[in-house]
Parts: structure tokens; sequence; C-alpha cells
């Protein structure tokens, strides 16, 4: 299979088309790891944060907030990089086994069809408030949180771009 194929296939617009690849990986007995995000820019702190979440089992989910959904949670302006073009850099990476897109601005209910067996976020985020914490506990799952990589996030880069004279 070519790799760009590879990688679209592992891009779904929801998870009733995602739900298939799910049920085989249960049947296999994968231990599924959730994160999400909306992945604006996507950056060395992103890259790192993914890996160490892959780390902590077998196939990594990411819910990608789609175009709509950042635009209402970041502000006019955003997001900067369209949906697709979010997924297929997410997609790309070998550690992300499928990118799943999401329109409202939470993935509470992403989480919920999914009930992975480690949610995690990075530790800007105490874990009883990450969205889904209560649902990952109460079904046999556990919450948790990684360091960020000191001084990459995506407003710090939006800022360095503006302040840098035309």
């Amino acid at each position: 299979m070519k790799k760009s194929t590879h990688i679209k296939h592992k891009i779904f617009s929801d998870f009733t088309t995602f739900e298939p690849l799910l049920r085989q990986w249960r049947e296999w007995n994968k231990k599924i790891v959730f994160t999400n995000g909306c992945f604006d820019l996507v950056h060395r702190g992103h890259a790192e944060y993914l890996c160490a979440a892959a780390e902590m089992g077998d196939e990594l989910v990411v819910g990608l907030n789609s175009d709509h959904s950042v635009s209402r949670l970041k502000g006019p302006g955003r997001p900067l990089t369209d949906e697709f073009s979010r997924a297929w850099l997410l997609a790309s990476f070998e550690f992300v086994s499928a990118v799943i897109l999401f329109e409202e601005e939470t993935p509470l209910r992403l989480i919920e069809s999914v009930s992975p067996d480690v949610l995690v976020k990075g530790n800007d985020y105490a874990a009883p408030s990450i969205v889904g914490y209560d649902w990952v506990l109460s079904h046999g799952g556990i919450v948790e949180t990684i360091p960020l990589v000191p001084g990459w996030s995506t407003s710090s880069i939006i800022q360095k771009i503006r302040n840098i004279p035309a």
C-alpha cells in the first residue's frame, strides 16, 4: 500500500466510520489510548506529547476538533490550518493509529463511544477536570497526564509570527 493511502486510511470523518476498526482492535485485545485537541499548528511539543501518549498502549486514537469546533473554541481567525490538513499531519505520525474528527466543543461523546483504556491529556489539566474522566474510570480505564514540552505552544508560535517585522 502506498504511504499516502495508508495515511488516508487512518483518518475518520466520525465515530461511525471508525467503529469497525475499533471492534477489530477490541477483538485482538489491544489497549486503546485516546487523546484529543485542535492541533492547529502541529509542532514539536505536539509530536513529543503524542509519542508519549502512544507509549501508554497499543493503539493511539486522536480526537480532532473540526474547523467549526476550533472556531467556536478559539475565536475568529482560527483554525489557521483546515481540518483535513491537520488530520493528515497527525495521521502521518507512525505512532498515531487513527484520527477522528468531531464537531462538538468537547470530545465527551467521542470518548464515550471509544471507551478507551487510557485517556490522556497534557499536565496543564488536573486529571479530574479532563473531559471524559468519570466515564473512563467508571468503565475500568485510567486517566493520565503528560508533561508539556516547555516553550512549545500554538499560541506562542502565533505570537512570534505576529511580531516578526514584514
